[in-house]
């Protein structure tokens, strides 16, 4: 009987849907007694992780793991080639946090746009009268330029689109087509969206390809007084870049739900600045999310090791084949 190992808490709903399964048997923190994870792993064939690392270490004390299931959608923390060269497959949860994640974008457009912390800040200084408040804009009319058409992407261009806001996307991996027959506006060239947009928000994957592709070039490019929002990677960002541009101006403020180095162990600079709003890596964690992100990674784990995968949330899909 293929046994499953839950390296950290994840909803009780996901727990449930593990114990009720009749063909698992199941290691996790809530259990009585807590968690050897060590001892655990020793037999693990599925694995479910949050924020434990998924490297050649965990590898080599799970001599029997076939498949390991990331509760969410990023897996910065999992050494993909590791896990393939061993013929185990990676999932994600993709759909689970997608709607929480995208309300979150809009919630950052609106606090910066409104100027939401300082106003409330100054309310609670005992000041009615707070100064700037004609600095503060409507989304209505204004365009945004979504970089990233996936699940998360898409929720948000329609979240926009309902906000009267005029919607851009860049995304070379979209058939334009597909953009187009949405009612939104293609942008091949990305300095091109950078340079027409009021707002651009994030939607990427942490690669190679994408770390620091925020930096003082793209920056430049963006609009002056324009709004950054990033609710992907802290990694897509060069921090200091964001900061300098918010300083001399450049940019009106920032949306920030990730950082560069999390969790942050030191204050970073951008919080000294009023124009930025910053969350602590939360947009997926809505109670709907945790919930939704719990249930789908213990199905993914259960179907996988009945012979059923979801091929759709498997990353690294070449192992399929040997598995």
């Amino acid at each position: 009987m293929p046994h499953i190992v839950v390296a950290d808490p994840i909803h009780a709903d996901g727990i449930r849907r593990l114990l009720d399964a009749p063909s698992v048997t199941l290691d996790h923190p809530g259990a009585p007694g807590g968690l050897d994870l060590a001892a655990a792993l020793r037999t693990a064939e599925g694995l479910i992780v949050r924020g434990t690392v998924v490297g050649q270490a965990l590898l080599d004390m799970a001599p029997r793991l076939r498949v390991v299931c990331r509760h969410g959608v990023g897996y910065d923390l999992v050494d993909v080639p590791a896990l393939t060269r061993r013929g185990v497959a990676l999932m994600i949860t993709p759909e689970a946090n997608a709607a929480s994640v995208a309300e979150h974008a809009l919630m950052l457009m609106l606090a910066v746009a409104r100027q939401v912390l300082p106003v409330d800040a100054g309310v609670r200084r005992g000041l009615w009268r707070v100064q700037r408040q004609s600095a503060t804009f409507e989304l209505g009319g204004r365009r945004v330029l979504v970089i990233g058409f996936g699940r998360i992407g898409t929720r948000v261009a329609r979240l926009c689109a309902a906000f009267g806001m005029r919607v851009m996307v860049h995304d070379p991996f979209i058939p334009a087509g597909t953009i187009r027959g949405l009612g939104y506006e293609v942008v091949k060239e990305r300095d091109a969206g950078l340079a027409a947009a009021d707002i651009v928000t994030l939607h990427l994957p942490a690669s190679d390809a994408t770390r620091g592709m925020v930096d003082t070039a793209f920056l430049a490019a963006m609009k002056p007084g324009a709004v950054l929002v990033n609710t992907a990677r802290g990694t897509l960002v060069d921090e200091a870049a964001l900061e300098a541009a918010l300083r001399d101006g450049h940019l009106a403020g920032a949306g920030l739900d990730v950082l560069r180095v999390e969790p942050m162990a030191d204050p970073v600079p951008l919080l000294a600045l009023e124009n930025v709003v910053v969350t602590p890596h939360v947009a997926a964690s809505t109670a709907e999310g945790l919930q939704r992100m719990g249930w789908d990674a213990a199905g993914n784990v259960i179907n996988f090791l009945a012979g059923d995968p979801d091929v759709d949330a498997v990353v690294n899909r070449e192992v399929l084949t040997t598995v």
